[in-house]
């Protein structure tokens, strides 16, 4: 069983910055991808950006390439997702996730685990 916590969130001005970290507990999480997601209020969650087992690929949302980075720590079983440049529109809950297969996916169909949700606001 994997447990998968987020922090990191916050309240933050437009163009400002936060880093998101999602730590992962199990044996397997540095086997397989990881992933961002987010959900805004009365909208479906929407995937932000992937990465694969060892970090050597990643895929994002067109919407927040060039503003995000995801990365990994293998060693310490975290992934964190680098935000800059924030949006009103980035406003959301970020959910992280372990996926089932060890390249990047954006199908949340591909994740089976999922941590609590952190969230973040960015005012205007």
């Amino acid at each position: 069983q994997v447990q998968l916590v987020e922090s990191g969130g916050g309240l933050v001005q437009a163009g400002g910055s936060l880093r998101l970290s999602c730590a992962a507990s199990g044996r397997t999480f540095s086997s397989y991808g990881a992933g961002w997601f987010r959900q805004a209020p009365g909208k479906a969650r929407e995937f932000v950006a992937a990465i694969a087992w060892n970090g050597g690929s990643t895929l994002y949302l067109d919407s927040v390439k060039g503003r995000f980075t995801i990365s990994r720590d293998n060693a310490k079983n975290t992934v964190y997702l680098q935000m800059n440049s924030l949006k009103p529109e980035d406003t959301a809950v970020y959910y992280c996730a372990q996926s089932r297969i060890t390249m990047v996916v954006a199908d949340s169909f591909y994740y089976n685990y999922w941590g609590q949700g952190t969230q973040v606001t960015v005012s205007s």
